[in-house]
């Protein structure tokens, strides 16, 4: 995914300085929330009442949602901006948070940055308009990633992204390499590909660190514990070393194609063969089939190799949710259109356009599941990205500064992929880089 600027993230989120207190941040005469009950008769009378809603989101399905919204209480009009993709959006959030001006009513956020807007109440809790009874809408990934290491729920998930593999069948029949169920068998079936052919990769990877802290998820590793403004960052443990002895090994044999994920290289790399394999969110269809059109038909999806045989471990690779910034007005309102879009009828309608659910009952629906896509082959991938789904664990945590330290990710990780560091050292200098921040930002943090 798109990388974020250190600039970006070194004001993101932490602008109140902990230290003196994350209730610093709450409370305007712009909006802001009482935080008392707000029940479904609340909700009627404010979608009765009408009004003007501003949402900040990039995710294009939400078009139709917020159309279809109007259409259905004519006195509301929704306002839906794109203020940028990730980098960008957060950007221009911040600077409006901090402005007191122009925050809107609803901003889409992607999981890992949650935490920082939820430990700097610079979020609306939804506890108070019910939203925790919305807990078994949800699959379990998601849901963890909108209580962002709390017991408040920030906002409601829109979409998900359990990982799979894609694969590249054309290529795996053609040097007759086996489909891999566990990640041993991925690295034999690298050395077996490159050795039929030199120019071919089983995977691109140039260090990323959303991709490596979803690795470590589904090995396992639990390198974050968050309780509050308590942090404990360790990569020490059997999870994370898991995980590194077979990438370090893909690393050392240089079975991994050095290009950058999102570059035009990658993409050809995906058409012509030269990349085999992607191990990801159930997002991509989409992208493969806009970006590596000419190679449709030749990939096909497979559950996520396991550390252990038999096992069926998964992680979250991407996904974003909707929630109500404190300083945004029409909280009724802005709620009932949030529930509308992500647990409402615009969760169908999201379907219909391509976006990938977080709700529990559609990931199950058989008209889900039942969905050929063209693209690999007639395959219903679907019940593959559902199974996953539902073995995500939802006990990881993301750092309350989570987009910073992934800024750092190709400072202190990624030098494993261009040096003689290994992924061991690169990931306890990405520790100390992580937990000197925190300090500094007025966190107690726990080595």
């Amino acid at each position: 995914m798109p990388k974020h600027s250190r600039r970006l993230l070194r004001g993101i989120g932490l602008v109140c300085a902990l230290a003196l207190g994350a209730t610093a941040c709450g409370g305007s005469d712009d909006g802001g929330s009482s935080q008392k009950s707000v029940s479904e008769a609340d909700i009627q009378a404010a979608l009765e009442e009408g009004g003007t809603l501003t949402v900040w989101a990039w995710e294009p399905t939400l078009e139709q949602v917020a159309a279809d919204f109007e259409k259905e209480h004519p006195g509301v009009e929704v306002n839906l901006v794109n203020a940028g993709t990730h980098n960008d959006h957060y950007t221009a959030l911040q600077n409006a948070i901090s402005a007191k001006k122009g925050v809107p009513d609803v901003a889409q956020i992607e999981y890992y940055a949650m935490g920082q807007y939820a430990l700097t109440k610079q979020l609306t809790d939804l506890k108070p308009f019910g939203a925790d009874k919305l807990s078994g809408t949800f699959s379990p990934g998601p849901w963890n990633g909108v209580k962002a290491g709390g017991e408040g729920v920030y906002a409601l998930p829109m979409d998900s992204g359990p990982m799979a593999l894609f694969y590249n069948k054309k290529v795996f029949d053609k040097y007759d390499i086996e489909v891999p169920t566990t990640w041993a068998e991925y690295l034999d079936a690298a050395r077996d590909l490159r050795k039929a052919n030199p120019k071919a990769y089983i995977t691109a990877d140039a260090g990323d660190a959303g991709f490596t802290t979803s690795m470590l998820w589904q090995a396992g590793s639990r390198p974050y514990t968050v309780n509050g403004t308590e942090v404990k960052v360790d990569f020490s443990d059997q999870g994370a070393k898991t995980f590194t002895d077979t990438w370090q090994k893909l690393i050392d044999e240089k079975l991994l194609a050095p290009v950058t994920n999102w570059t035009d290289e990658w993409y050809k790399g995906l058409g012509d063969g030269t990349i085999a394999t992607l191990a990801t969110g159930a997002w991509m269809p989409a992208n493969l089939a806009s970006g590596v059109k000419d190679a449709a038909g030749d990939w096909r999806v497979a559950p996520l190799p396991q550390w252990t045989a038999g096992g069926g471990a998964s992680a979250e690779n991407g996904g974003s949710a909707l929630a109500l910034p404190e300083l945004g007005k029409n909280e009724a309102l802005a709620y009932a259109f949030v529930e509308y879009a992500n647990a409402g009828e615009g969760v169908q309608t999201r379907l219909d356009n391509g976006a990938f659910p977080a709700t529990t009952a559609d990931l199950q629906s058989t008209k889900f599941q039942d969905t050929a896509f063209p693209y690999f082959g007639g395959q219903k991938a679907n019940k593959i990205f559902a199974e996953s789904a539902a073995n995500v664990a939802d006990d990881w945590s993301y750092l309350p500064y989570q987009v910073y330290a992934n800024s750092i990710f190709n400072d202190t990780v990624g030098k494993a992929y261009v040096s003689d560091t290994t992924l061991t050292e690169g990931l306890k200098s990405w520790q100390e880089a992580s937990v000197k921040y925190g300090a500094e930002q007025g966190f107690t943090v726990e080595k």
